[in-house]
């Protein structure tokens, strides 16, 4: 796009629509990991692992 002088804004828009397409992608993998791997966790005993997982993915979701 920038090769081919696209307007600012354009690109503008399409990075952002990019930047949300990924935010979706994550959520949707950080919902079914602690909808499934951190319930195992916890439901097998791991919940010293599973608590420094939910911390970990707090701390990735706050950059």
């Amino acid at each position: 796009m920038l090769e081919n002088n696209t307007y600012c804004i354009d690109v503008i828009t399409q990075t952002s629509d990019v930047k949300q397409g990924l935010s979706n992608i994550e959520d949707l993998l950080l919902e079914n990991h602690l909808g499934g791997c951190i319930v195992e966790q916890i439901k097998s005993g791991k919940t010293d692992q599973a608590k420094k997982e939910i911390l970990k993915v707090y701390k990735l979701k706050r950059k």
